[in-house]
């Protein structure tokens, strides 16, 4: 009987352990690969800002579709679809709006 309870023990604190860090490390990834995408969109719209390719201080991703500064489409890594073409980021403000 004792040793069951000793077993139990340790695996109920293993559990308490391993579970948030999986939950944790889970997040953490799925929030960098959004990350990654959101990285792309403002260094390819600030490209296209700077070189005056496009106008207003608020780039779509049609603008950077049209001007070949984004070749493949973006993708959300999370769900797997595209995000639309109205998707657009302020570069003055750095605030992006990604639409799926």
């Amino acid at each position: 009987m004792n040793k069951k309870a000793i077993i139990l023990t340790i695996f109920v604190i293993i559990g308490m352990i391993v579970l948030p860090t999986i939950y944790k490390i889970y997040v953490t990834h799925n929030n960098n690969l959004i990350k990654v995408v959101e990285k792309e969109f403002l260094y390819q719209a600030n490209k296209c800002y700077n070189a005056k390719d496009c106008k207003n201080e608020v780039v779509t991703l049609k603008e950077l579709y049209d001007n070949k500064y984004i070749i493949d489409k973006l993708t959300d890594p999370l769900t797997k679809k595209y995000y639309g073409e109205d998707s657009n980021i302020n570069i003055k403000t750095g605030k992006i709006n990604l639409i799926s």
